[in-house]
């Protein structure tokens, strides 16, 4: 039971409060077309609006042809190299590359081979927590979500910072090698410590590895025995590249914009960014395709009909069944059209590694929605819309497949986007120079004050 149940703030309390909010707050949807409101920073075509300049990142989806949005294959360029490239290269190589595109995202260039080593080195020997931290904010305050954990660590930090405020960029870069290094320690014994205090599971923690890239530092340190195979790590180590960075605009980077031009230090920054990642719209997208895969099994007989899977689908949509949202998670995105290079990427690699791993039935069970969702949406809506997979749709059934638990989803994704994160909080406070401040429309209705004793 929460401290919060208490009979003073009781069922019947709360709904009455409730009530008394929902009588006076109520705005009617027609104000958004007539005051032409760009409800989520979108323009009417869906098209973002522009609210920046940025050189770290492009995301492109569609062509704007004769004043119409055109479908395009997806392209993602981190500081203008073709992200498909970045991983065929490392693959081909034989290579971790998450460090590579760390370096990348926050300098502008790719490294030579001598910054390469003596940035893989600086990060490995950064991993190590400051004293008594696990003891003292991950220990004596377990979480049953590593995200809100992440967020509240990322915050801690800040009292173990003897310089926490300084913006200058010297301070900035130090900050931000720390806090890529030590997000994935942050998570693993945030981990470690849920399974004690909630699963009632043993809690182990092995020493750091300095010899080990971010990628397998995190398998060795969730595994018992501590082993894995390189094409284990490698698989998450290109999942951490896919998730590095993704423009300024998706929700989490603009919100480490928003805050950090506001002039606040790095850890609030942050850890806004993850409490903004963990929604289900975003980062916690994948936990929920997750769910929809279990309730798609259990509503299909046959997982090899697609006219059942489409009509299970459609009752998807309908609020009908799985957890009545309408959505069908991992289908669909802002920017991207006919494909996401993510996605795209992911699903080759799930493919061949799901056999091996017993999860041949569930891949085809992807492979599904993403054939029939778009037919399925033009049933429903009657929308004849491009929509094709988002990387959410697969990165939970890699993740299943290195055997990473469901409660390390989102914050595997966070680990991944640090770099990210930090790089456009660095080109915030360097090139921005203004205060993130939209404007909202009042459509409130005028009242009288009325005294106390003469209220109804």
């Amino acid at each position: 039971m929460s401290p919060y149940d208490k009979e003073n703030l009781s069922m019947s309390t709360l709904k009455d409060l409730c009530d008394e909010f929902e009588k006076n707050n109520h705005i009617d949807a027609s104000f958004y077309r007539q005051f032409r409101v760009k409800r989520g920073l979108r323009n009417a075509d869906g098209s973002g609006v522009m609210a920046g300049l940025t050189r770290i990142c492009n995301v492109h989806g569609y062509v704007i042809s004769d004043g119409e949005k055109q479908p395009a294959e997806g392209k993602l360029q981190y500081r203008g190299i073709d992200l498909c490239t970045l991983v065929d290269s490392c693959v081909k190589e034989n290579r971790f590359g998450f460090e590579e595109v760390a370096w990348l995202l926050l300098f502008g260039k790719l490294p030579t081979q001598g910054q390469l080593e003596r940035f893989t080195r600086l990060l490995a020997h950064c991993r190590e927590l400051p004293e008594y931290f696990v003891e003292d904010m991950i220990i004596k305050a377990p979480s049953p979500n590593i995200m809100n954990k992440l967020a509240r660590s990322v915050l801690a930090l800040y009292s173990y910072d003897s310089n926490p405020e300084d913006t200058s960029l010297e301070n900035l870069m130090r900050q931000s090698i720390h806090l890529i290094a030590q997000m994935p320690s942050i998570m693993v014994n945030a981990y470690q410590v849920k399974r004690r205090h909630y699963d009632k599971e043993t809690m182990y923690f092995h020493p750091i590895d300095l010899n080990q890239s971010i990628a397998e530092s995190i398998l060795g340190a969730l595994r018992i025995d501590k082993k894995f195979t390189p094409e284990e790590a490698h698989l998450l180590d290109i999942c951490l590249m896919l998730h590095a960075e993704h423009g300024g605009g998706n929700n989490s980077t603009f919100t480490a914009r928003a805050v950090s031009s506001s002039g606040t230090d790095t850890y609030s920054a942050i850890a806004a960014a993850i409490g903004s990642l963990k929604g289900p719209r975003h980062g916690g997208a994948n936990i929920k395709v997750n769910e929809m895969l279990g309730y798609i099994k259990e509503g299909v007989q046959n997982w090899q009909d697609d006219d059942e899977i489409a009509a299970f689908l459609e009752k998807l949509m309908k609020k009908e069944a799985g957890d009545r949202s309408g959505l069908i998670y991992g289908m669909g995105h802002a920017v991207y059209t006919l494909s996401d290079p993510r996605a795209v990427i992911l699903k080759a690699n799930a493919k061949r590694l799901a056999e091996q791993k017993g999860l041949g039935a569930d891949f085809a069970l992807l492979d599904a929605v993403e054939r029939l969702t778009p037919q399925v949406l033009a049933k429903v809506k009657g929308i004849d819309k491009t929509v094709c997979a988002n990387v959410d749709l697969y990165s939970g059934l890699v993740y299943r497949i290195l055997d990473i638990p469901t409660d390390l989803f989102t914050p595997l994704f966070a680990i991944a986007r640090t770099p990210g994160w930090c790089a456009h909080r660095i080109e915030e406070l360097t090139t921005g120079n203004r205060i993130i401040r939209p404007a909202y429309r009042a459509v409130l209705e005028e009242q009288a004050y009325v005294p106390l004793s003469e209220r109804q």
